[in-house]
């Protein structure tokens, strides 16, 4: 069975990563899971100087999710180099470094700095964070601005670049066609979405910063819904996240587009279920009769007129099968 996914120059054992500040910086998971099972490792964002983050309290859990305000808090990019790193080095997955910055020249500088380190094998660029150079605007919301820090962060490094989207746009496919075109090797989606939590009693948000970021299962079906739309946008790989739970859920993002997902939220929940997703997923495919894990990837087969794009599917609706052709009444449970 080959499990190995494509993203830019890396290639991965499986398809099956960890979300950026669901996983710490890694050792804080490696008494649960062996580190070298997953297809890569994707560190808590990091920037160019340590971070406090937000005022407590800063998560809460809603129904089927959880709101975070944590702030975006680091041991900024050298503390991360000197004192994270050295860990991760002793196993063979792919560590993947999230960053971020407030101005585009910060983002070109935190990723010169991550290039040539030892150890680290691609960047994720999370531009969902607030521009201080644009009157506060967020980057992954304007189109221009996007492809600026997306081509600069691109001149600046020759590693695998991957580009964190937001859902919190109108339109999502063509930020994503900007990114590719401003030279990202892959995009990852989704981030979080923005929302609050109110508690009655008291008759004050539940968040000290009102608004927070939610995932968890909420947030899968506007996620699967984002990536099969960038799927039919773009030509580069695609990692899928949101509410990622089971093998099934995995599976659903394969089909309608990722090369790879990542797990997040899950991991607060279960700090085993990267592993038992992986276990699962090889059972599906065992029992689908695939040994091919990449024909997963945009298998959704849709009932009617072909599809030609996202927004045609929008309007006709579809349903899926096993992408072998084969229907199977088999629900992976983990």
């Amino acid at each position: 069975m080959d499990l190995t996914v494509d993203i830019g120059k890396l290639k991965l054992k499986n398809p099956v990563m960890v979300a950026s500040g669901t996983f710490g910086y890694g050792q804080e998971y490696a008494e649960f899971i062996d580190l070298n099972s997953l297809g890569a490792l994707v560190v808590k964002g990091l920037s160019l100087k340590p971070k406090e983050g937000n005022p407590p309290p800063r998560i809460v859990e809603t129904p089927a999710g959880m709101l975070n305000s944590i702030g975006l808090q680091n041991v900024g990019i050298e503390n991360f180099i000197e004192d994270k790193l050295p860990f991760l080095r002793k196993f063979n997955t792919p560590v993947i470094v999230n960053f971020f910055g407030d101005s585009i020249a910060e983002y070109a500088e935190a990723a010169k700095r991550l290039s040539d380190v030892e150890g680290i094998h691609g960047l994720e660029m999370n531009i969902s964070c607030p521009n201080k150079q644009a009157g506060w605007r967020i980057f992954g919301t304007d189109p221009k601005v996007t492809f600026d820090v997306v081509k600069a962060v691109r001149a600046a490094t020759g590693l695998t670049l991957i580009v964190k989207l937001s859902p919190n746009v109108t339109d999502v496919p063509l930020l994503a066609r900007v990114a590719e075109e401003a030279g990202a090797d892959a995009l990852s989606m989704i981030n979080t979405l923005t929302g609050m939590a109110v508690d009655v009693a008291t008759k004050r948000p539940k968040l000290a910063n009102i608004i927070g970021g939610l995932s968890g299962p909420a947030v899968k079906p506007i996620a699967l819904r984002v990536v099969w739309e960038v799927y039919h946008a773009v030509k580069i790989p695609l990692i899928g996240m949101g509410g990622i739970m089971s093998a099934a859920d995995a599976i659903e993002f394969m089909l309608v587009g990722a090369a790879a997902v990542a797990v997040g939220t899950a991991n607060f929940v279960n700090p085993t279920a990267t592993s038992d997703i992986i276990e699962g997923m090889m059972r599906w495919l065992r029992e689908n009769g695939i040994t091919d894990v990449r024909k997963l990837i945009g298998g959704l087969i849709c009932d009617g007129p072909n599809l030609e794009s996202a927004e045609t599917f929008l309007l006709n609706g579809c349903s899926t099968e096993v992408s072998s052709g084969k229907h199977s009444d088999h629900h992976p449970d983990n």
